[in-house]
């Protein structure tokens, strides 16, 4: 059994010029790129997945518009496997399930695009799976939400879905935490260590 990395979302269209910018999703993608740079260098699995709306009246992820391409910071190389997938759960409707089992995989690691949205379906998903993950805050990102005429600044939004996650569906930890976990692989499984540098997300 073996550690994957989920690359939730990280499309054009909630960059800058984008139809659903987001906040911080250029910083969020730079620790992406690390943790997918690790990945490679230690020969564990990266799964890209894009998500692709089946509403033809959508104003974003439209299919065959520039939005739904991943993000130039964050592509594939070839073998790497893209799911598309057409709801927040990346499991949903895909072959995310089967592509994890076939390749004996047990531990998540997860990253991307939204945190309040696509980032908690998968994780929620994945845990009720079995599959035993970490969640990258600073290589996620979100948006201000509004609720009974209120705005919920992105940044409180990131805290409260990533706080609800930790601990009970997820670990919630740092790139550089995550980095230094994948570099300490020593067994064969390659699984992530616990470790000391668990860090519990304010």
């Amino acid at each position: 059994m073996k550690t994957a990395l989920l690359l939730v979302d990280i499309q054009k269209e909630y960059f800058p010029g984008g139809a659903m910018p987001l906040d911080g999703p250029v910083e969020a993608a730079v620790q992406a790129k690390k943790l997918l740079a690790h990945f490679r260098y230690n020969h564990l699995p990266a799964i890209f997945i894009q998500h692709v709306s089946l509403d033809l009246e959508a104003t974003s992820f439209r299919p065959g518009s520039p939005g739904i391409s991943l993000d130039s910071s964050i592509r594939p190389l070839p073998g790497e496997a893209v799911v598309c997938k057409h709801h927040p759960n990346s499991f949903r409707d895909t072959n995310l399930l089967e592509l994890l089992r076939t390749g004996e995989v047990s531990h998540l690691v997860i990253c991307g695009m939204m945190t309040h949205m696509c980032i908690d379906a998968t994780a929620r998903a994945a845990c009720d799976y079995g599959f035993e993950c970490i969640v990258a805050a600073d290589a996620c990102a979100t948006r201000d939400l509004a609720f009974a005429g209120e705005t919920v600044p992105a940044a409180m939004v990131q805290r409260a879905f990533l706080a609800a996650l930790n601990g009970t569906y997820v670990q919630v930890t740092t790139t550089g935490e995550i980095v230094t976990m994948v570099q300490q692989l020593g067994d064969a499984d390659g699984h992530l260590s616990d470790g000391e540098g668990r860090h519990e997300y304010p």
